[in-house]
């Protein structure tokens, strides 16, 4: 009888462990997040890092927080293994063309540089223009503006599948200003690279 109550009251115990724990981490560059626990039986959207979600086998969820400290702890290998945060780098455009200013033209090669030798990601290009001129135009420009970066990113030895480019013509602006001003800091292509 002492053996059946003991499976019993184990059977019970791992009815309630945790089969799957999540755990959301904050992002490097400290914007916020969420995630969304979902099973057959209950869903729980997680919105401040270090929550954490216990869902047994059953489907149930319960909700807990941890520190910084224990995710470290706990997942060192795993937290050792992640890649690292994507690097960003900006260069500036002469008005209405692709030529590159002269700052960013001497820039360029570093750039480029640290690009390449980050091992085994991607590089997004994102080309974009100042208010003057059309949508139209400004479109086009900007996606020219990102692939002429994106010829010289190739030609340094970076694998074309895994380099984009793209245009966001006079749609975000790195500095806001009304239809048709020439502002130099909005005529830029942002390099990611990931």
């Amino acid at each position: 009888m002492k053996i059946l109550l003991a499976v019993v009251l184990l059977a019970a115990l791992l009815g309630c462990a945790p089969a799957t724990r999540v755990t959301l981490l904050p992002l490097p560059s400290k914007q916020p997040s969420s995630v969304e626990v979902k099973t057959t039986n209950e869903s729980w959207a997680m919105t401040a890092p270090f929550e954490v979600a216990n869902v047994t086998a059953r489907g149930a969820i319960s909700a807990d927080r941890t520190t910084a400290a224990d995710v470290q702890q706990r997942h060192a290998a795993l937290l050792a293994v992640q890649p690292a945060p994507p690097e960003r780098f900006i260069l500036y455009f002469s008005a209405g063309g692709s030529a590159l200013t002269p700052e960013s033209e001497g820039a360029l090669s570093g750039i480029l540089a640290q690009a390449v030798a980050r091992p085994g990601g991607e590089i997004l290009i994102v080309g974009h223009t100042d208010t003057v001129g059309t949508l139209e135009v400004n479109d086009r420009l900007s996606k020219q503006r990102a692939a002429v970066i994106r010829e010289q990113v190739i030609a340094r030895g970076f694998p074309p599948l895994l380099v984009h480019a793209v245009g966001r013509g006079k749609r975000e602006l790195a500095l806001p200003t009304e239809d048709g001003v020439n502002e130099p800091r909005n005529r830029r292509v942002e390099i990611v690279v990931r």
